[in-house]
C-alpha cells in the first residue's frame, strides 16, 4: 500500500520569540521541519503534504522539492482541523503518516516499526512511557479483554479526571491510519472540549466505536518525540542530536576526545582510526578517511580527507580536496578549490584559494597562496604571497617543479616561475622566470652614516 505523509507545520512558536515560523529553527543547522521531511523520505512516501499557517511564504522558500505539497490552515483550530486541511489530496486507498515539523528527532527505525504494527483493519498509535507525563494526552486502555489492555480512546490532561491523570503512557500525536477511515473521523470531529478545539486525538475513540483495530508501537528513547517550542527545548535536542552522531562516529571507529564537544552540521563521514580532538565542527558534506587525525578547535566543511592526513588544532578548511600523508596547521586556512596533494604541509598562518599544491611541496609559515598552480617538492618561503587580484580581475600564477621561493617574496600575476628556479628573499617578481634561474628583484641596498633619528615634539 502507497503512504502519504501529513507534516503540521503551522505553529507560529510564540515562545521562540522569533519572526521566523517555529519549525525552520535549526537543529545541527537545518530546519526542524526538514528534518521530519527526510525521515518522510526515507520511508518512501509517495507524497508528502506540509501543512502550514504563519509565515508561509519563508518556509515556501527555505523548504523545498518536487514531492512537496504545501496546503495552508487559515484558522489554527487544533490538530484535527489541520490535518483535515489534507484530507482533499488523500486517497482512500493508502496509509497517511501524520508527523510535526517541531519534532525532529523521531528516527527512521520507529517510524518503520510503527508502518510494520498497523493492522490491515485498523491503525496505529506511536506513545511513549513517561515517568512525568504531565501536559501530554494519556492513552486509554480497556483491560478487560487482554492483560496488554485494547486502546479505546486517548484524553488530553485538560480533559481527565484524577484517575486518568495517573496513566503514565502518553500519546505522541504520531499516528497511522488508512486515508479513507482517516477522512471519515476527520469529518466527525467536534470542539466540544476545554480548548474549543478539533483534536486529532479523538479520532482514537471512533476507530474503537467502529472496531478498528488499533495497535501502538514505541519509540527508544523518549528525545525521539519531543518537540520545541522555546529556545531552551531547542537546545537540549540539538545536544541530544549531536550525542547521537557522535555515537555513530564512535561505533564506525573514530576515536572523539570528548563525545560532548563535536558539532556535526551535515554528513561526516569517517574511516577506522580516526582521531577528532574537542571543540571541531564539520560543515555539509565532509569525509575523513582511516587515520585521519583532526586537532581541537578546526572548522571543516564540505571538504576530503584522505589517509593518514594531519590537521592541527585551529584550522579552518572548506570546499577542498586534502590528500593522504599531509600536514595542516596550526591556524591554517584552506579555502574552497584547494587541492593539496599527497605529501604536502602548510604551515601556520597560510591562506590558500583555489589553489594546487604538488606532491611533497610545502609552505610553513604566513603566507597567501591564491589561484596557483605549484609543482612537486617546492619550497614556498615564510611571508610569500601571490598577489592574484588587481583590483577587477584574479589572475594565476605557475609555480614550477622544485623551485625554491625565498621568504617575503611577491609573486604578481599573471606570472610563471620555472623548474628549478629560486627566487630571492624579499623580491617582487612581475615577470616570467624561465628553468634552472635565479630571481632576484629588490632596490639597491644604501647605508647612511650619521642617519638621525626623529625625535618627538
Amino acid at each position: 500500500m502507497s503512504l502519504s505523509v501529513v507534516i503540521l507545520a503551522a505553529g507560529k512558536g510564540t515562545r521562540m520569540r522569533s519572526s521566523l515560523p517555529k519549525v525552520l529553527h535549526t537543529i545541527a543547522e537545518k530546519p526542524m521541519v526538514n528534518h521530519v521531511i527526510d525521515s518522510a523520505r526515507h520511508l518512501g512516501a509517495s507524497n508528502i503534504y506540509v501543512v502550514y499557517g504563519f509565515g508561509g511564504d519563508i518556509l515556501k522558500q527555505q523548504v523545498t522539492g518536487d514531492d512537496l505539497t504545501f496546503v495552508e490552515q487559515t484558522e489554527q483550530l487544533g490538530t484535527g482541523h489541520a490535518v483535515d486541511q489534507a484530507s482533499p489530496f488523500l486517497n482512500d486507498d493508502e496509509d497517511v503518516l501524520v508527523l510535526y515539523g517541531d519534532v525532529p528527532l523521531t528516527k527512521v527505525s520507529t517510524l518503520e516499526s510503527l508502518l510494520a504494527a498497523k493492522p490491515d483493519n485498523g491503525m496505529a498509535l506511536l506513545t511513549v512511557h513517561l515517568a512525568n507525563p504531565n501536559g501530554y494526552g494519556r492513552i486509554v486502555r480497556d483491560f478487560s479483554s487482554n492483560e496488554n489492555g485494547t486502546v479505546v480512546g486517548i484524553i488530553e490532561q485538560k480533559d481527565a479526571n484524577d484517575e486518568q491523570l495517573k496513566i503514565n503512557e502518553a500519546n505522541t500525536g504520531i499516528l497511522l491510519a488508512n486515508g479513507g477511515d482517516l477522512k471519515r473521523w476527520l469529518s466527525g470531529l467536534s470542539n466540544d472540549n476545554a480548548q474549543g478545539e478539533y483534536y486529532l486525538t479523538d479520532i482514537i475513540a471512533s476507530a474503537h466505536q467502529e472496531g478498528k483495530l488499533i495497535a501502538t508501537a514505541h519509540p527508544d528513547t523518549e528525545i525521539e518525540v519531543e518537540g520545541a517550542n522555546n529556545r531552551v527545548q531547542l537546545a537540549a535536542l540539538e545536544r541530544a542530536f549531536q550525542a547521537r552522531v557522535a555515537e555513530e562516529l564512535m561505533i564506525a571507529g573514530a576515536s572523539l576526545r570528548d563525545p560532548a564537544r563535536i558539532d556535526v552540521r551535515g554528513n561526516l563521514t569517517v574511516g577506522a582510526e580516526v582521531v577528532i580532538d574537542v571543540n571541531c565542527i564539520f560543515n555539509g558534506d565532509v569525509s575523513l578517511a582511516d587515520g585521519v587525525v583532526i586537532g581541537a578547535n578546526c572548522i571543516i566543511t564540505n571538504s576530503i580527507i584522505a589517509e593518514n592526513t594531519v590537521i592541527k588544532p585551529n584550522s579552518i578548511i572548506e570546499n577542498a580536496t586534502i590528500a593522504r600523508d599531509c600536514s595542516v596547521g596550526p591556524f591554517a586556512r584552506i579555502r574552497p578549490g584547494s587541492i593539496m596533494q599527497q605529501n604536502t604541509h602548510i604551515g601556520n598562518f597560510v591562506e590558500m584559494k583555489n589553489t594546487t599544491l604538488g606532491e611533497g611541496s610545502k609552505a610553513g609559515h604566513l603566507s597567501y597562496l591564491g589561484d596557483t598552480i605549484i609543482g612537486t617538492n617546492v619550497n614556498i618561503g615564510a611571508g610569500t604571497i601571490t598577489c592574484n587580484y588587481d583590483g577587477v580581475n584574479k589572475s594565476k600564477t605557475v609555480i614550477g617543479d622544485h623551485a625554491f621561493i625565498g621568504s617575503n617574496s611577491s609573486l604578481v600575476a599573471p606570472v610563471t616561475i620555472g623548474n628549478n628556479t629560486t627566487v630571492g628573499a624579499g623580491s617582487v617578481i612581475s615577470k616570467d622566470v624561465d628553468n634552472d634561474h635565479l630571481a632576484i628583484a629588490r632596490t639597491k641596498q644604501r647605508n647612511i652614516e650619521g642617519w638621525q633619528r626623529p625625535v618627538k615634539k
